[in-house]
């Protein structure tokens, strides 16, 4: 059974940063896209980050202050956070789909098959 497990999160003042990280197990063998996603009281699931082998994608909005990364033999996925502000407040997700991303272009929830519980981040002015 596949099941993605985030941490990480938590109360940081603005300015602060934060290391998300998403633990995989059960996966079947070979490559698999990895994502992060936010969604805020209120608000639509954001996509922000995409990894794929030595390939990363970032929102727009958000590039500059967002690093992806991974480690294989830990089967885990990192999401490091800079400059956090309260409008970054939210539960933050990761996702995951076998077989590569669909997109490079979009972060879309619809590409992913398997998802976390999520890890909240709150950050306070």
């Amino acid at each position: 059974q596949v099941q993605l497990v985030e941490s990480g999160g938590g109360s940081v003042q603005a300015g602060g940063s934060l290391r998300l990280s998403c633990a995989v197990t059960g996966s079947p063998s070979g490559s698999h896209c990895m994502a992060w996603f936010r969604q805020a009281p209120g608000k639509q699931r954001e996509g922000l980050s995409l990894i794929y082998f030595a390939t990363t994608r970032y929102a727009d909005s958000l590039s500059g202050r967002l690093t992806i990364s991974q480690d294989n033999a830990k089967n885990t996925v990192y999401l490091q956070m800079n400059s956090l502000k309260p409008e970054d407040t939210a539960m933050y997700y990761c996702a995951a789909n076998w077989g590569g991303c669909r997109s490079y272009n979009r972060i879309v929830e619809d590409h992913f098959t398997y998802w976390g519980q999520g890890t909240q981040v709150t950050v306070s002015s």
